[in-house]
Formats: C-alpha cells, structure tokens, sequence
C-alpha cells in the first residue's frame, strides 16, 4: 500500500518528525491546535470529505441512541437499509489492492472464498462535547514521558489529536475513550481450520479511571483502567479470573496483575499477563497485548509513524452484536463474510519494528487506526522472516448510548496454520453496558478471593 498524504496541515512534516529522537516533544501551538476546530474535527481526523466524494465529510457522527433503546440491548442498525456498492474477491483484488493491507491482500490469497462487502462510507463516530473539549486541551498539554512509556498532562481521552511520532499514535489508541465503566459478557472462539468451536465465555468489568469526568493522572493514581475478566464457560476452565490494574505512565509504575486459580483457590502475581505470552484460553492464536489490538507497554518498539491513508476497513458492523446467531457468524477460516461490513475510511498508519535487545513473537508490526476514532481497525503481524504471520482487524460499532466507537469483536487471522481466534463474539443473552456502578475497591486482590469463592 502506497502511503500518500490527505493532510491539509503537512503530512511530510508530521512523517518527518517522527524519526526526531525525542518522543518528549508532543504538545502543539495554540495555533496548530485551532485546527481542531476548523479544517480537522476534534479528534484531529480530517473533516472534508476526500477528493472523489467516496468518503463523506464528518458532521459529528451519531451521538444519541433511537427512541426506545435500553442499555444492554443489541444496537439497531442506523444504516441498515445500505446496499453493498461492490465486492471485492479473489478474481478481483488486483483492482483493489491500493486501498488493502499486505494482511488484507494475504487473506484473498489463503482462502479463495474470502470477500469483502463494501458499503457507502458512513462516517458515524462522533463524542460528547465534554470529551471532545478534553482532546482539544490535551493538544496543547499533553506529552510523552521522556522514554514514551507514558503520558503526562493529559485527561479523559487521546492525548494527541495532532500527532508527531508513532508513540503518539498507539499511546492515542491506548487512550481512547471507552466509557466511564464497561461491563459485558462476550465469548472467545478459535475455530479449527474445519470449523468447529468450543466457544470460551467471559465476564469482564472495567472500570477506565482515565476517562473519569475531572480525572488527572494524579488523582486517579495514576491508572489508566482497573479491569477483572472471569472465565465463566466451560466447566474446565470455568472459575478462572484475571485482575489488572492498567497505568499511564509505565516507567513509573508498570501494569499490576493478578490471577486465581479456581483449583488452587489462590490469588498469584501474573507478570507475564502481558506483551507476547499467550491470551487467556487463546489456544495460543493471539498475545496478551493483542487484547483491544493492542494494550500494555510499547517499549519493545521502536514506532514509526508513516503518514494517512484511504483504506477499505471494517466499519459498522453491526450484524456482529448479537443480531445473528453465533454458528452464522463464525465460519472455517475466518468470519462470515456476509454478516460483515467494509467501507472505505482514512486512516493513520504507524509501524511499528522490535527494539535490538528485546523479544517478541511479533519482529513487524503494522497499525492502521481510524482517523475518528483511533480505533485501530486493521494490523499486519510479521515473523522475524519478515512474513505476514497474522493479520487482525477490529469491527467497530458507534454505540451511541455514550457516543464512542469501538470494536464489537476482534479478530486474529493465523495465514499460516489456517486458524483464528475471535474476542467479542455475542449471541442474543450476551451485552454490553456502560451504566454499571463500580468502585475502585472493587478491584483490589482482596476482591479477586472474594470473587473466586463466593
């Protein structure tokens, strides 16, 4: 995919700044922040629509939910009426290919039935007035530690709408907002290459300190998220429970985990809950830090950002929240192509290449995020051979209850062994909320034995 630039305000610049040595230069004028509220909308994407007309201009997105929605329920469709413009396929992908991944382009090869439907472009993230106004501060306060491990002066979401360098990109990823506390139920599956599937049900609660009304990094301890995921289905690894409590700023303080062992009714430290040891029941298909596409420390990397693109991604999916039957969506080899949604959307683009003295499975790793939402929506997974090992891509919803957008699933397609595992997968009794009331006491590891015993 050739990287070319769609930035009124000098993309070269921005490229070019980000082989600057020091992530601590972050924040920008006053001037450069006005932006925000003239030609880039808010969360620093462009506002005008592209130069054919194929991707719309943003006119704030859908922030209200339709009369008689309650929480918890699966989400109507607000474009439910569109009809498909064209498919892509393995016959003719070639017309496509500047506007696919390597990944992307890896999947028409792997799988001849493989097909993308591409709807009209609906640009419908869109936020409350009062976190878009935090992302317009942050512009101008907002920086990285001096390693990039963290972020300081920064409240409630991205902190850097104008970004500089790649650590700003994933740190905006990282940051996003998610809500106040999330509370669902979900399931993971890993389909054997035929298809069949013992789906692991999960219930997890989150409570995203950051994202507080009124929260600084100080006052909230300096915690990005407190999270606790419990294994609830099958019996054989039912009881099992994670906690973690998520921090900004990682060289001070790096993420706290915990885990308990329903045979060993015993609460442990779980420093390796993080960067390339296996996910929870992943069946070894996805890292910890492919949760969320990516979550914990970015240090193993070295992040290069390389400039904006128009990229045909998953985008309102919304057939995927518990609208079809589980057994429908997932399929052999990967979901169900008929039950997903593409459009065509800019993107920010950040590589990121494995610092000389670290491990991890993963040598390269590239990361397209939405340029409305920083939702990273598509990311190419290379092996040290500097092959396309897994392609991930997220299927993002604006849930409009909040207003936010972010994935309903993920999911981390193995082009090697023909595998993948999806997070997030929901039938009609699964949810996802974000009017639970939660406690920071509620997750500390006294907690955890209280929830492995009751």
């Amino acid at each position: 995919m050739k990287v070319r630039s769609t930035l009124s305000w000098s993309a070269a610049t921005a490229v070019a700044l980000a082989f600057w040595a020091a992530p601590a230069l972050a924040k920008v004028s006053a001037q450069e922040a006005a932006q925000l509220a003239s030609t880039l909308t808010p969360v620093g994407a462009v506002k005008a629509a592209n130069a054919d007309g194929s991707i719309p201009a943003w006119t704030g997105g859908i922030t209200q939910a339709p009369a008689g929605y309650k929480p918890g329920a699966p989400h109507p469709d607000p474009f439910a009426s569109d009809q498909p413009l064209y498919e892509v396929t393995a016959a003719n992908v070639d017309k496509y290919k500047d506007l696919l991944s390597p990944g992307q382009l890896a999947m028409f090869k792997r799988y001849p039935d493989y097909k993308m439907k591409v709807y009209p472009s609906r640009r419908s993230a869109g936020y409350s007035k009062a976190v878009m106004d935090a992302v317009i501060q942050n512009a101008t306060t907002a920086e990285l530690t001096a390693d990039g491990n963290g972020i300081k002066n920064a409240t409630r979401s991205i902190p850097f709408p104008i970004p500089k360098n790649g650590l700003e990109t994933i740190w905006n990823h990282l940051t996003r907002y998610r809500g106040e506390t999330t509370e669902r139920s979900v399931k993971q599956v890993v389909p054997t290459p035929d298809g069949s599937f013992t789906p692991v049900q999960f219930s997890e609660r989150v409570l995203w300190a950051y994202n507080r009304e009124g929260a600084t990094i100080a006052n909230i301890n300096n915690r990005l998220a407190y999270f606790l995921q419990e294994v609830t289905a099958p019996a054989r690894l039912a009881g099992t429970i994670l906690l973690v409590h998520e921090t900004l700023d990682q060289a001070a303080e790096p993420r706290n985990a915990w885990t308990y062992n329903p045979g060993q009714r015993r609460v442990r430290r779980a420093p390796n809950v993080a960067y390339d040891n296996p996910g929870t029941a992943s069946d070894g298909q996805r890292t910890n830090d492919q949760l969320d596409m990516f979550n914990g420390a970015p240090d193993r990397y070295e992040w290069n950002l390389k400039g904006r693109v128009e990229m045909l991604v998953p985008y309102n999916t919304y057939k995927l929240d518990g609208a079809v039957p589980v057994g429908d969506v997932v399929k052999a080899g990967h979901l169900n192509p008929d039950v997903l949604r593409y459009e065509k959307h800019r993107v920010w683009v950040t590589e990121a290449t494995l610092k000389q003295g670290t491990s991890h499975v993963y040598a390269k790793r590239v990361f397209y995020f939405d340029e409305d939402s920083w939702q990273a929506v598509v990311v190419d997974n290379y092996d040290g051979r500097g092959q396309i090992w897994r392609m991930s891509e997220a299927y993002p919803i604006q849930y409009y209850e909040q207003p936010l957008l972010w994935d309903t699933i993920h999911a981390h397609y193995d082009l090697q062994n023909g595998r993948y595992l999806a997070f997030g997968v929901k039938d009609k009794d699964d949810y996802l909320r974000f009017d639970a009331p939660m406690s920071v006491n509620d997750y500390s590891p006294e907690s955890l034995r209280r929830e492995g015993v009751r």
